[in-house]
């Protein structure tokens, strides 16, 4: 059992890894101007829809994926038996890092279309918001209820 957590959170880690990596490398492609920068600048109305769905964006998506993980343990996943629970655990925290780089991807694209700040700083949040989903083998412990696996000598 040691043995399939210890890979779960190797998995986990590099999918959460490939989060920061991804940001940081759209981000990137914006800043060596490989990717267009101020496609929409002047264009009042786009600037505004783009402003608008990127905060909406942002408030949506991540209390939502932070709240859809948490209910989906407390409600689904305790429930099950560990290898099903283990799996489950991997699927919800893939579905919660996928809407925060959903997000994250968006809302900087939205600041480099625009060039106005609100998608910079709707992207900041996310990233912000991804420091609460840090994967972490207590961390896994704790949210399936297994403290017991973790100390097995007491």
């Amino acid at each position: 059992m040691e043995k399939e957590l210890k890979r779960l959170i190797r998995i986990l880690k590099g999918e959460y890894a490939l989060l920061w990596i991804l940001t940081l490398l759209l981000a990137g492609l914006y800043e060596c101007e490989i990717l267009p920068q101020g496609l929409l600048a002047g264009n009042a109305q786009a600037e505004y829809i783009m402003q608008v769905a990127s905060i909406l964006l942002t408030v949506c998506l991540i209390p939502l994926s932070l709240r859809i993980f948490s209910l989906s343990l407390t409600r689904y996943v305790t429930g099950l038996p560990l290898p099903k629970a283990l799996k489950s655990y991997r699927r919800w925290s893939e579905v919660r890092i996928a809407l925060l780089l959903t997000a994250s991807l968006i809302n900087l694209s939205a600041y480099y279309w625009t060039m106005d700040t609100t998608g910079l700083l709707c992207a900041g949040m996310v990233i912000i918001a991804s420091l609460f989903c840090i994967p972490s083998k207590e961390r896994l412990l704790n949210e399936l209820h297994l403290s017991d696996i973790s100390n097995p000598d007491e």
